[in-house]
């Protein structure tokens, strides 16, 4: 399999993964510049030469799966018997400049309702590199005409039109899928925050609406079972806090940037160029919460 074909097929099954690439090579070296080979917890594609260059840019780069980084990292090495080494002698005389670049995951993302937020919401995360999913019970809500402006998406989109039971859609969903609660209908909602809580493979759970409709909800959901720590995984109002406007768009605008904000990669670069530096010879070459989600409820309201 060619490292295109691992690329793809990593980001198909949602498994993380480090491109290495030989950005350099100077002297003599199993492999030219431009070289690319792809590492995976359990599996690698392709080759960078071997020895010990080889077993180290794996293990560099399973050390960044493990850790979560999503910066890419470089080192130098150094292709002599006279430069240490962990994982046997490589002396070819060269010196190899390797680039290791992070495969990540990308974000699931679930927005269950696409009255005026929701479609202004799905426009906004369009534009990144996210699966995307769009969820509606109700005829005519995802149409042609509606999804029209999301036909040059970077995100991969998925409709899910579910005339009845639409919380079912919940256990298709990624592993680690952000959910959005926006529909036109209250007891939907609620049907959907008690299922969306029975799921326990969700990275976060967000609600729309006012503080009185979250106590409402709040009452319901502990009387049907669930308990206080159950209830902290909704989070309620959505959305910055600090901005202002009642309107669908600035509502999706402020629910879009908390959300990317909660996708802010871990940074490990630093960490891993330090780590060991001799190894192999290698250098690391002012409004109110209540009150937003009070516009967003009436907003809601308003637009059903």
């Amino acid at each position: 399999m060619s490292w295109v074909d691992a690329v793809r097929t990593l980001r198909t099954v949602r498994a993380p993964g480090v491109l290495i690439t030989l950005t350099s090579v100077r002297g003599h070296a199993p492999r030219e510049a431009g070289t690319k080979m792809v590492v995976s917890t359990t599996r690698t594609w392709g080759t960078i030469g071997g020895g010990n260059l080889e077993e180290e840019a794996i293990q560099r780069a399973r050390t960044m799966v493990q850790d979560s980084a999503s910066e890419p990292i470089s080192f130098t090495a150094n292709l002599s018997d006279k430069a240490k080494y962990q994982h046997g002698v490589q002396c070819c005389g060269g010196v190899v400049e390797v680039l290791l670049e992070p495969l990540v995951v990308r974000p699931s993302v679930a927005i269950f309702g696409m009255g005026h937020v929701g479609q202004e919401l799905a426009r906004v995360l369009a534009r990144h590199d996210l699966e995307l999913h769009l969820v509606d019970s109700r005829e005519g809500f995802l149409t042609d005409e509606v999804l029209a402006p999301l036909a040059d998406a970077e995100a991969a989109v998925h409709v899910h039109h579910v005339p009845v039971l639409p919380e079912l859609v919940l256990s298709e969903l990624p592993p680690g899928s952000h959910v959005l609660v926006m529909t036109h209908d209250h007891a939907e909602d609620a049907a959907l925050i008690d299922a969306a809580l029975r799921t326990e493979d969700l990275a976060s759970i967000g609600l729309i609406g006012s503080s009185a409709k979250w106590q409402r909800f709040r009452r319901k959901l502990l009387a049907e079972g669930h308990d206080e720590a159950a209830l902290s995984r909704i989070t309620t109002p959505i959305g910055l806090t600090t901005l202002s406007g009642k309107d669908p768009a600035t509502i999706a605008v402020s629910v879009a940037v908390a959300l990317l904000q909660s996708f802010a990669p871990t940074r490990h670069a630093a960490d891993l160029d330090s780590a060991d530096p001799d190894a192999a010879d290698l250098d690391a070459a002012d409004l109110d919460s209540a009150d937003l989600a009070e516009s967003a409820h009436h907003t809601q309201e308003t637009s059903r």
